[in-house]
């Protein structure tokens, strides 16, 4: 299997295009990829609770339950530490969501160790 990087920019603002990326991560673990979520930008407040349980795309589902999968079946969630301090979004938001802050040459890193690289 091959290894998937999903890099979701899009926030609560655009909910259909952030849920579909986590709908297509989801996909990538269902089907037995390595799979890596980074939130960048507006997507970083995609990681409160709040956003989690009430966001819903079009034709896409509700987030939490793409969340879910993808952190249920092993893939990984990094969160823009740069983007997350801009917004308000603290350790607290991620705790208990196997999620963890990183910077931009960790996206960089992890975009070179990646088969495909899909941006939402």
């Amino acid at each position: 299997m091959g290894t998937l990087l999903v890099h979701i920019t899009s926030g609560p603002e655009a909910p259909t295009r952030a849920a579909l990326g986590f709908l297509v991560a989801k996909a990538g673990v269902e089907e037995g990829h390595d799979v890596t979520v980074f939130l960048a930008g507006d997507a970083v407040q995609l990681i409160r609770d709040a956003a989690l349980d009430s966001l819903a795309g079009l034709g896409t589902g509700e987030l939490r339950g793409s969340f879910d999968a993808v952190v249920g079946g092993g893939g990984r969630l990094f969160v823009s530490g740069m983007s997350s301090k801009a917004r308000g979004v603290t350790e607290e938001d991620l705790a208990g969501k196997s999620a963890e802050f990183a910077m931009p040459n960790r996206l960089v890193q992890l975009t070179f160790e990646a088969d495909r690289v899909l941006t939402y």
